[in-house]
């Protein structure tokens, strides 16, 4: 009995620790930029997202992550965040995230017509 908890329980705590560490890459590697935070939104440092690498859906992009997937609207510019099937919207795009990230390019370039 007392090696069958041991067991379950490293498993579990296995478990919770990929999580959070899946959790936080697929956080940390959606924008990788840093500075340019005022307006005009310049001296920026980092890498944009990468908008060719993401899976194009019915409905915009998605970034398939560890733990979260996260989605772009083609046309609205919302930002939704799935996990374990729950969609989650969070926000639309910033003036920065416009200017640095460029998706309205992006979005266009892969026949969306963005409204942001």
């Amino acid at each position: 009995m007392k090696i069958t908890v041991i067991i379950l329980a490293t498993i579990g705590t296995l478990t919770i620790l990929y999580g959070i560490i899946g959790l936080i890459s697929d956080i940390t590697t959606f924008d990788q930029t840093k500075g340019g935070y005022d307006y005009p939104y310049e001296g920026w440092t980092g890498k944009p997202v990468a908008w060719d690498e993401m899976d194009i859906t019915s409905t915009g992009l998605v970034k398939r992550g560890h733990v979260v997937d996260v989605h772009v609207n083609g046309t609205t510019g919302m930002i939704s965040f799935s996990l374990i099937g729950m969609t989650i919207d969070w926000q639309t795009f910033s003036d920065r995230a416009l200017k640095v990230h460029r998706p309205r390019e992006a979005f266009l370039q892969r026949g969306f017509h963005p409204e942001f």
